[in-house]
């Protein structure tokens, strides 16, 4: 944690660690932290400058079987890694190891992930789950920050080995995510033969009554035909329009956004086939699979030839950058923080909007609570998550009683409802907020923080309680914004 009242500058090392379906990738960066609030103001530490200071090449995820990731293989790679890019792990002091794509379903991915920040470095752990990889890798690929520059409706679709996850902002604002069974590695080759098929890839061929089979040959006409397929099948995601037979290649919830989509960016391995950012040198993963077919599909493709494309910032390495940094905040001064359940360590954000519409605000939280569980604890083990009340009207003191009710039943949604509620503001109605609630609930515990702002996909540090009654907050986000 920044020592909040030593320098007034102060850099720190950060690193991002992606093990994805198909491959593994290492950024390491650093940032120039500076106080700029004047000595007798509150201390208000910003990132002043960020520099990417080493990219490592592109590998195959290392695999013991097909439902077990190589441990020992990649802290191998990381130890290389690190050495190649001189740094220790106790230079690190912040970044994210994250598990995408089919990697996040190995048995043995929770205990990849904890073993690696152990020995990595001091780290954010999160297996991400289809919705927030895509949100990660929107942030990454700079589709996001498009959408806050031109107010438009941007789609980026993350094709990796496995899915395809796809997140639709405007002006910054999360819309919704879509993810399917697309991606490269759902028929791969050795030999110039078929050695395995994906389930879903199987349930479409069973559909259309067509034969392909591990042994045929990678020429087989019905796989161009599959990869034209997969990209309608995405054109048809993007309008919400996707047919019955589609359904075996959905992956989850459909398409959750109301708006129509204007422009559309593809990140992934699938688009570094479209757009080659990478060297050949640092790629010496090799790829037999339908890889190359899928992005000619897609570039091929009519229904996606009528949204406007535009080129990422970040093909490949997009989630492994928009998953590895950290800013530091500090909370107002008027909070509700019980000191006992401090400091509460990679909380990710879940955002609820009220227009400044107390009663349609009310109306979205018990919903919220339950998508925040779907997308950051969809096998109910108990990750706790924060709720960020944003574009609150004003309160009065009847308001506030009615926000804490229904903050309160809300909770019943959790699968551990016991867990500290920890919530967020903008304004500055945390200490109120926080001291009604312990009148409404004293059994319950509980953490309001103001004058933060978050994000959706955004990951949060609450430090310990200070002299002054703030605490400092750190938020794990996107650093790359062009």
């Amino acid at each position: 944690m920044l020592k909040r009242y030593d320098a007034q500058k102060e850099n720190i090392i950060s690193a991002g660690i992606d093990i994805g379906t198909s491959t593994t990738k290492l950024v390491i960066s650093r940032f120039s932290l500076m106080n700029m609030a004047g000595g007798t103001h509150m201390p208000r530490i910003e990132i002043i400058e960020k520099e990417v200071l080493y990219r490592s090449p592109i590998y195959r995820t290392p695999l013991l079987t097909a439902s077990s990731i190589d441990i020992q293989a990649v802290e191998r790679l990381v130890r290389e890694e690190y050495i190649t890019a001189g740094i220790e792990p106790a230079d690190i002091k912040t970044g994210a190891v994250i598990i995408t794509g089919e990697t996040a379903t190995k048995h043995n991915a929770e205990e990849m992930v904890h073993s690696l920040s152990d020995h990595a470095g001091d780290f954010l752990v999160a297996t991400a789950g289809p919705d927030l990889e895509g949100i990660i890798a929107a942030k990454g690929s700079g589709a996001y920050e498009l959408s806050k520059r031109t107010g438009k409706t941007v789609a980026n679709i993350d094709i990796g080995g496995g899915t395809a996850n796809a997140a639709v902002y405007r002006s910054g604002r999360l819309c919704g995510t879509c993810t399917l069974h697309i991606g490269g590695r759902l028929i791969e080759f050795s030999d110039g033969k078929i050695i395995s098929i994906s389930p879903p890839v199987q349930q479409i061929l069973r559909l259309w009554g067509a034969d392909l089979e591990r042994g045929d040959s990678r020429n087989h006409p019905i796989i161009g035909k599959l990869t034209d397929y997969m990209a309608e099948v995405i054109g048809r995601m993007l309008r919400k329009d996707l047919h019955r037979e589609d359904l075996p290649l959905l992956l989850g919830h459909d398409p959750n956004w109301t708006e129509e989509i204007d422009y559309i960016m593809f990140s992934g391995g699938i688009s570094e086939c479209l757009y080659h950012f990478e060297n050949a040198e640092s790629s010496p993963a090799q790829y037999d699979d339908i890889g190359k077919m899928l992005a000619q599909s897609l570039r091929n493709c009519r229904e996606l030839a009528a949204f406007k494309w535009v080129e990422p910032d970040e093909t490949v390495r997009a989630t492994v950058l928009g998953a590895g940094t950290q800013t530091t905040e500090i909370s107002g001064a008027t909070i509700h923080a019980e000191g006992h359940e401090l400091p509460i360590r990679n909380l990710p954000v879940y955002q609820i909007r009220f227009d400044n519409n107390l009663e349609k605000g009310l109306h979205q939280i018990t919903e919220a609570v339950k998508k925040a569980v779907e997308i950051y604890d969809p096998q109910q083990e108990g990750q706790n998550f924060a709720l960020y009340l944003t574009a609150l009207p004003y309160l009065g003191f009847r308001d506030i009683q009615e926000l804490s009710s229904v903050l309160l039943k809300s909770l019943q949604a959790k699968p551990m409802p016991e867990q500290p509620l920890v919530v967020v503001l903008e304004s500055d109605h945390a200490k109120v907020l926080g001291q009604t609630i312990k009148v409404q609930e004293t059994k319950q515990s509980i953490v309001c923080i103001d004058q933060i702002k978050v994000e959706h996909g955004d990951y949060i540090d609450i430090g310990h309680l200070l002299q002054t009654n703030v605490v400092p907050v750190v938020t794990k986000t996107l650093t790359f914004h062009r």
